[in-house]
């Protein structure tokens, strides 16, 4: 993940009674130099702030009052991010004598006070809470952390937390560390914030901090902790064990049989991600992945439009909040190909400039790296790229030797299985032919990551793939009206002297379930030949699911409510309202 951001806490970290060491402003400049935005992120007031570390130009930003002031030193614009102390709290501090400072929403103590103000709060009723500092306490307006200042700050800059580094040193830096993607604690500081940060900065003193930050000059990016906090969740395994794949900058590959779950999973991995605050951009040549939308910050391009060019699509990623859907399911295949081919090199430029799109996903990869020069198309260096695909035979070798993470679902061509086989080194004591068979029998629902997966184990891992937060419609405008072959088309029952009729969209489905007597239903709705057809046929589980609650139903009190709820489901699915162009 590329570093955008560093956010330093002040006293303590590269600080101390002295101000800040010339090593430390140096190493800051050189950061900066660089192209990374530095920000102090601190519980001083911005004014006394400035009296202790001179002038505040040596960075780009300041978060003062423990995340209530957002200051830019640059333009000097100030934001009062919460509202001021009550002045009925400052009264009553006067009164009983209480020593402090007062800043403009917040009030610094000294910690042996803390009972005292505790007391001032409750006696007046109000929504204030303390945030300890070593020998200080602060009262703040309930809610207000370094993560709350620092996420404000970035919202203003249009930089994404998930750019970012924090490094502290005590009790009040937890939420910052948190809140960034890779949060340091130096060695000299809190034991509690050493045990809960991602890695620790070695040495003894403030001037340490400055080797550290030159380490991270050369590369422009986060350092890799040995432990992930998030995780995205796709099922559980075999012993009722959650399975999870870190996040980490690793290149993925899901790979099985069309319909075996593929864009499923690849759904659920872009659904994690995104409500973990990165920006994903998914290149969609079926629209599989319309239904992200109903996300936050998600928006569809493309459908019924011109898929967007190079420039607008690099506008469309200026913000980190935002993710990308290029819905290419109108496009004749040539075209498909052609525009993933132009965008796929511009969507590799604009990460490796500005860090976004954190997550790159191109379904169907087959279509647009077979043949292709990869080097054009893609950047495998920043794994940053899932790749989802039937047939992983056909992706180049380096591709395949740059994938980190491969989760597979029902596999049953051998030679796709010899593939994955040979990549993976023949590791776990069986060979292709042991593979194959496991993989070919994998039911919908299940799918196993590879042992080149690091959550593996060195072994086959089967679990059970999770339920989505968003639904999945499978090629949805496709199958309204485009038909399926005829020997997967659904029969039926005849009526009298009537042919058995056969349907082949999802619209002749639901004419015929309108206009059908309920008696020449009630074996297709006891057999739940309804939920079968929808999940075998066009791989839509979630509605064959409903469909099977409805069928389940009819089994129980032949309820003739029944099939329009079944057409009611299928419409609540399909857009039935208007035909293909």
């Amino acid at each position: 993940m590329k570093l955008a951001v560093l956010a330093l806490d002040y006293d303590g970290t590269i600080a101390t009674g002295d101000g800040v060491d010339p090593s430390v402003r140096a190493a800051i400049a050189a950061v900066r130099s660089s192209g990374v935005v530095v920000l102090l992120v601190t519980g001083r007031i911005l004014a006394e702030l400035g009296h202790v570390a001179g002038d505040l130009h040596f960075v780009d930003g300041v978060v003062a009052e423990n995340g209530a002031v957002v200051h830019f030193p640059d333009s000097d614009h100030t934001e009062v991010l919460v509202p001021p102390v009550p002045e009925s709290f400052l009264a009553e501090l006067a009164r009983r004598h209480i020593n402090c400072a007062r800043g403009r929403c917040l009030v610094d103590a000294h910690a042996d006070d803390s009972h005292k103000l505790l007391e001032v709060i409750r006696a007046l009723e109000l929504p204030l809470a303390l945030a300890f500092n070593r020998s200080r306490v602060m009262v703040l307006p309930q809610g207000v952390s370094k993560a709350t200042g620092l996420q404000a700050a970035l919202g203003i800059l249009r930089l994404s937390a998930r750019n970012t580094m924090a490094i502290g040193d005590a009790e009040n830096d937890h939420e910052l560390l948190r809140l960034a993607e890779v949060g340091a604690a130096v060695e000299w500081g809190s034991p509690a914030l050493k045990a809960a940060a991602d890695l620790v900065v070695p040495g003894s003193r403030p001037q340490d901090v400055a080797r550290f930050l030159s380490s991270l000059v050369a590369e422009r990016m986060l350092p890799r902790p040995s432990r992930a906090r998030r995780r995205l969740r796709l099922g559980h395994a075999e012993d009722g064990s959650e399975f999870s794949l870190a996040v980490r900058g690793r290149n993925v590959l899901v790979a099985g049989d069309a319909r075996s779950g593929k864009s499923w999973v690849a759904g659920l991995l872009c659904e994690q991600l995104i409500l973990h605050g990165y920006c994903v951009c998914v290149i969609d040549p079926e629209g599989d992945y319309r239904s992200l939308e109903s996300l936050p910050g998600v928006s569809v391009l493309g459908g019924g439009d011109p898929p967007p060019t190079p420039r607008q699509l690099q506008q469309a990623l200026r913000y980190p909040d935002r993710s990308v859907i290029l819905d290419l399911s109108r496009l004749p295949h040539e075209e498909k190909v052609a525009y993933a081919r132009t965008v796929l090199p511009s969507i590799k430029e604009i990460r490796r400039h500005t860090g976004l799109p954190h997550r790159i996903v191109v379904d169907e990869a087959h279509y647009f790296l077979d043949e292709a020069s990869v080097g054009e198309l893609l950047d495998l260096q920043l794994n940053a790229y899932t790749l989802v695909t039937y047939r992983a035979s056909r992706l180049p070798p380096d591709v395949l030797a740059a994938t980190e993470v491969m989760i597979v679902t029902c596999e049953s061509a051998q030679a796709e299985v010899d593939v994955l086989w040979r990549r993976c080194a023949g590791c776990a004591g069986t060979d292709a032919a042991q593979w194959g068979a496991r993989l070919g029998r994998l039911p919908v629902g299940q799918a196993v990551a590879l042992p080149i997966t690091e959550e593996a184990g060195g072994a086959v891992r089967l679990f059970s793939l999770g339920p989505r937060l968003t639904p999945h419609v499978r090629h949805r405008q496709k199958y309204v009206d485009v038909p399926v072959s005829e020997h997967r088309a659904f029969a039926f029952a005849g009526r009298g002297a009537e042919q058995p009729r056969s349907v082949r969209t999802f619209r002749e489905l639901v004419n015929e379930l309108e206009r059908a007597p309920l008696e020449s239903l009630d074996g297709h709705l006891r057999r739940g030949d309804f939920s079968c057809w929808v999940s075998d046929v066009f791989g839509d589980r979630a509605l064959a699911g409903e469909l099977r609650t409805l069928e389940q139903r009819y089994r129980q009190r032949a309820d003739a409510d029944v099939v329009p709820e079944v057409v009611s489901a299928i419409r609540g699915r399909y857009d039935l309202t208007a035909s293909l162009d």
